[in-house]
């Protein structure tokens, strides 16, 4: 618990006991750690969640009754996207988009109604808003989100939560590849890796952006918390850009194990599809620009150190 409070550093003036937030999507990878770290914060979290329960409201509710008084909405909610048991078709296409956009536009249209709107809306996307790319270098203020079925999607994802007015802060995270225990990337990639039958993916020299669960959590607080916050942050880590092959290497020797296996280009298609695929082979270099100007300070900006408290 005094780990997870210290991985918040920027924004400490805005802190208030007793702040209320509440989480759409909250119950999964990263929601649980961000509530963890809110409430060692001093928040009070409500998830909505489709599943009723304690501190909890559903979607429905949300829908019929409005939002229950509260200082900051988070909007987690999504379908994986790199889900391997489901093929890459209309129909999960489909989920992919209205799992992002209809929770997106339900708490949106619920924040413009509240009598008493909250003071921060903040949304997580992602980093395929940018195009892939081997030379490119991409920061907050960099075009993108027109050039596939992904960066389309980010865009629509971060149109449905524009509010009218000022009254509400609005902060979107664009993430990279969450790096954390239990889940997300290192979730599917553990066991091929201490086998020492890992290594890296297609060519290997595209890039990789990452970041750290814990960081992740932490610069949605900091949104959250500091009033001069708003706009784009890419939800990135600091370290020099990493490639494909070079988290590969890093991986392995996390876990004192040898990495140089490649995954071929044609296995990843056939399993996630072409379209899909391309999240995988290849890459964008991504930096965190604005995120490091609003403040926030990273408790895991290099690579090496997150994977050995990954693996640990």
């Amino acid at each position: 618990m005094e780990r997870l409070k210290q991985s918040l550093r920027g924004g400490r003036q805005s802190l208030r006991e007793g702040t209320k937030t509440c989480t759409g999507g909250g119950t999964g990878f990263i929601g649980t750690a961000l509530t963890q770290l809110l409430k060692a914060r001093g928040h009070e979290v409500t998830l909505v969640s489709r599943k009723p329960g304690p501190d909890r409201i559903t979607w429905d509710e949300l829908a019929t009754s409005g939002l229950p008084r509260c200082d900051a909405v988070v909007n987690l909610a999504g379908e994986n996207i790199l889900n391997p048991l489901r093929r890459w078709n209309e129909t999960f296409q489909k989920e992919v988009l209205s799992s992002r956009l209809e929770t997106t536009q339900i708490l949106a249209r619920a924040i413009n109604k509240a009598p008493q709107p909250p003071q921060a809306w903040v949304l997580v996307t992602g980093v395929a808003y940018y195009q892939p790319s081997l030379t490119v270098e991409y920061d907050e203020d960099s075009p993108g989100g027109d050039f596939d079925f992904f960066s389309n999607l980010v865009t629509k994802w971060e149109a449905a939560a524009r509010l009218p007015g000022e009254s509400t802060r609005q902060v979107v995270v664009r993430s990279g590849v969450v790096l954390g225990r239990g889940g997300g990337a290192i979730g599917h990639m553990l066991l091929p890796f201490r086998l020492g039958l890992g290594g890296p993916i297609g060519p290997g020299h595209q890039f990789f952006p990452w970041i750290h669960i814990r960081d992740l959590a932490g610069i949605l607080t900091h949104a959250v918390e500091a009033s001069h916050v708003q706009g784009v942050l890419n939800g990135v880590a600091p370290a020099p850009t990493t490639t494909n092959a070079e988290f590969a290497k890093a991986f392995g020797a996390a876990l004192s194990r040898p990495a140089f296996i490649p995954l071929p280009s044609v296995v990843v298609q056939a399993v996630f599809g072409r379209e899909r695929a391309i999240m995988l082979l290849e890459g964008q270099k991504v930096v965190p620009r604005r995120t490091l100007a609003t403040g926030y300070q990273y408790s895991f900006p290099e690579l090496g150190a997150a994977l050995k408290e990954v693996v640990a």
